[in-house]
């Protein structure tokens, strides 16, 4: 079917990171834990070091998971837009190339969701 375009697209995003007042939107999504059904959206700063992260923002965010209390984060697996990833805890989000609407992927081997279903 043929298609006839009506012209240029004007529209900007309303993500774009220079709209969040210094912060930048970091995804996280828990692997093989889908009572969280989508990943997380958090706007954070640039700075924030990631050992800080993972205390401040992961914890609190997956707490209510009956797996929560048993992750061992010295033993996560990571990926950062979908590559293998080793965060040195010491250093800023930004450092880490963690940079505005990144997607984490936490993998937390030995746990598979509530009695092993992924969920």
């Amino acid at each position: 079917m043929p298609v006839t375009s009506i012209g240029a697209y004007e529209a900007q995003p309303l993500d774009r990171q220079e709209n969040f007042h210094g912060l930048q939107l970091v995804y996280l999504c828990w692997e093989k834990h889908l009572m969280f059904c989508a990943p997380f959206t958090f706007p954070l700063p640039p700075s924030m070091p990631f050992a800080d992260f993972i205390e401040q923002v992961v914890k609190p965010s997956i707490s209510q998971h009956p797996d929560a209390s048993q992750v061992d984060f010295s033993q996560a697996v990571w990926r950062l837009n979908d590559q293998p990833f080793a965060p040195d805890n010491s250093a800023s989000l930004i450092a880490n190339g963690i940079d505005h609407k990144s997607l984490l992927h936490l993998n937390t081997p030995g746990l598979n969701g509530i009695a092993g279903s992924f969920n």
